[in-house]
Order: C-alpha cells, then sequence, then structure tokens
C-alpha cells in the first residue's frame, strides 16, 4: 500500500462537488499559479479544470483521488491552451522600426561636463560644498546638513541660490552672453 501525498485530501469522501471546491479550492489555486505565471490566468486555468470535474462528477468512481483528477486537468487544459496559442505574422515591405535615435556626441558631453565643474568650481566655497554633497554625492538635505553641521534650512537655501547662479552662468546657458543680462532675455 502506498503512502498518500496529502493524508488529509485522500482520507475524506466529499459529499458534492461544492463541499471539494470549498475545501481543496486554495491548495488547487496554488497547483494552477505554477502552472502559469499570471494570478488571473491561474484562476481561469483553475476554473476551466474544476469545470470539467463537475461534469465528469458522477463518473469519477474514487473521491479519495479527486486531487489527482482535478490536478490532471489542470495540466492538459494548460497544454491545450499553450498549443492553441498563435502567432500571426503579417508580411510588409517594409520593417515598422522607428528611426534610430542619434547618440550624443561624447565631444560636447565632455564639453559640457567641463562647463559645470568651471561654473560649480567659481560657486562660494560653501555653496559649493553643498552642492556637490546634494548632487555630486548625492546625499540628502539631512545629511548634507550633518556633514557640515548646519541646519537642513541652511542647505535648502544655499543650494537653492547656487542653482540660481549656475542656471545664470553664461558658460552653461549660450543665450546668456555677456552684457544681456534676464531681463533682456526675457523682452528678446
Amino acid at each position: 500500500m502506498t503512502t498518500p501525498v496529502c493524508p488529509s485530501a485522500s482520507t475524506v469522501v466529499f459529499p458534492s462537488f461544492s463541499s471539494y471546491v470549498r475545501a481543496r479550492g486554495p491548495v488547487l489555486l496554488r497547483t494552477a499559479r505554477a502552472l502559469t505565471a499570471n494570478p488571473c490566468d491561474a484562476e481561469d486555468l483553475l476554473q476551466t479544470a474544476l469545470t470539467k470535474t463537475y461534469l465528469a462528477w458522477e463518473r469519477i468512481e474514487d473521491h479519495h483521488a479527486l486531487d489527482g483528477y482535478v490536478r490532471r486537468a489542470l495540466v492538459n487544459t494548460r497544454t491545450s491552451q499553450w498549443r492553441k496559442r498563435k502567432v500571426e505574422e503579417f508580411v510588409c515591405d517594409e520593417l515598422p522600426e522607428p528611426d534610430p535615435i542619434p547618440a550624443p556626441d561624447p565631444a560636447e558631453q565632455q564639453v559640457l561636463r567641463d562647463a559645470m565643474w568651471r561654473a560649480v568650481l567659481r560657486l562660494p566655497a560653501r555653496q559649493r560644498a553643498m552642492v556637490v554633497l546634494r548632487y555630486y554625492e548625492d546625499l540628502s538635505e539631512a545629511q548634507t546638513a550633518e556633514v557640515l553641521g548646519v541646519s537642513v534650512g541652511t542647505v535648502k537655501s544655499a543650494v537653492s541660490r547656487a542653482l540660481g547662479k549656475l542656471r545664470e552662468d553664461p558658460e552653461l546657458n549660450p543665450e546668456l552672453q555677456p552684457g544681456r543680462g534676464a531681463e533682456q532675455l526675457r523682452a528678446a
């Protein structure tokens, strides 16, 4: 005599299909989830297998082996679904590929990086330290304040002023030529 895999399921005889589903549904759903990647597909798979079991309920002689019957229905149903799934191909004259996005010029990127660092170096030492800690070292405002021994509000206001200076730096913003202020650009 073989030892049952799940003793609680094999020793109970279920008087009705609904009592079986109530008692064993969660276990069977776990099995269905193991067969599919999507939880919604697993529920649909279990419903289909349970429908097949319901239709055969009267013909199933050994109600001790219901779990095996439903598991076999799950596997067979999943296999049938997989086989039926078709990928349709359509012939076309041109491939529907998007135009390649031009890669940024490495030389231009290096020029911009150099200009950024020159602009950062022109900031006062305290603002420069805060900008480097916040954006280069990626520290939070609280961490930056702790490192520098200042309040978080001081970090916020100093970084805000520093970013304002960087935005107005003529080397970073080609539209800001020497002798042209922000008011002149708005008027243009």
